[in-house]
């Protein structure tokens, strides 16, 4: 259902932000994530002189390598566009991600590696949709692999898989979480299961 209709207007700024997951031949996972930001306008720049309509204000890539357990092998990131001639100089410094595993706590484990001065705001803002996009790429292809498991983070028969109560869907309540973990369902007992059926 598309949003209502909106008020006239003009179109000033596009922020786009790709993300895609790969499975590797070597058995592990990449993650990239692309962000660009364009103006409808061009402005000068006392960095770049004139920046023309359409022409990257932001411009920056990154990639993470993780394992089955959602371990960080690896992590770079690029800059090609930017507001400052400074700014290029932060995306080596993501390389220090390597080690954290993608679990509850790791935007904080991540922020105490790139926070602040070491790092880019634009590419720690990649950071939390990486981490779901790792999710969406390595959990169904452990399924696949492991039928004994459901896709989710430790499958059905975890004592408390970490995504409950992260969305709508995975609240304890829910009939989803009625469906997959009876044993920690918190909802009445007459909730309707059909509403825990994947969209086709």
């Amino acid at each position: 259902m598309p949003l209502s209709q909106p008020t006239p207007r003009k179109e000033v700024h596009t922020r786009t932000i790709t993300l895609r997951g790969y499975e590797r031949a070597d058995g592990h996972y990449d993650i990239e994530a692309q962000l660009t930001d364009t103006k409808t306008y061009g402005f000068q720049s006392e960095h770049r002189g004139e920046v023309t309509p359409g022409t990257p204000l932001h411009g920056m890539w990154m990639r993470m390598t993780v394992d089955e357990r959602l371990n960080i092998l690896e992590c770079e990131a690029a800059t090609d566009y930017s507001p400052y001639a400074l700014c290029p100089s932060a995306a080596p410094n993501f390389a220090s991600l390597a080690g954290l595993r993608i679990r509850p706590g790791f935007l904080k484990e991540a922020g105490s590696r790139v926070g602040g001065i070491v790092g880019c705001t634009h590419l720690r803002e990649l950071l939390q949709q990486m981490a779901t996009t790792a999710f969406q790429t390595v959990q169904p292809a452990r399924a696949r692999r492991r039928p004994e498991t459901d896709g989710h983070i430790e499958g059905k028969q975890a004592e408390r898989p970490a995504i409950l109560n992260t969305c709508i869907a995975y609240g304890t309540d829910s009939p989803v979480v009625r469906k997959l973990w009876p044993h920690l369902y918190t909802g009445p007992a007459n909730e309707d299961v059909t509403a825990a059926e994947p969209v086709s």
